[in-house]
């Protein structure tokens, strides 16, 4: 089953979500903040995205980080620690398909052209 990962009152996480129920693609949905931040699923995001994708650097929780910590984060390793801690940070929504693939952000284009290819 597909899975939506996020924070219940980010406005792309309520995008996305509407939009999987719009097209009918049946998914579980994963609260950062209530659930946590699952390690295997991260290193799974890492791999697949690239840390660099998944480190948001544009919201507040960035912007709210220390200078020190903002200047840490050079690979894959200390993105994975600082993501641990503060999981507002991972950019929004990451979507582990059913297929196995991960997509980190909300493209309904790109969403469409999948389902397409999946029909």
């Amino acid at each position: 089953m597909t899975t939506l990962y996020g924070i219940p009152n980010c406005d792309t996480v309520k995008k996305a979500r509407a939009w999987l129920n719009e097209h009918g693609v049946a998914h579980s949905f994963h609260d950062f903040k209530k659930q946590g931040v699952p390690e295997a699923a991260l290193d799974r995001w890492l791999a697949a995205a690239g840390w660099e994708t998944l480190v948001n650097r544009k919201g507040t929780t960035w912007r709210g980080l220390d200078e020190a910590t903002r200047s840490a984060v050079l690979d894959s390793a200390s993105a994975r620690a600082v993501l641990l801690q503060h999981p507002s940070l991972i950019k929004r929504p990451v979507v582990g398909w059913t297929d196995g693939s991960v997509t980190v952000g909300f493209d309904p284009g790109a969403w469409s052209d999948r389902l397409d290819r999946e029909r």
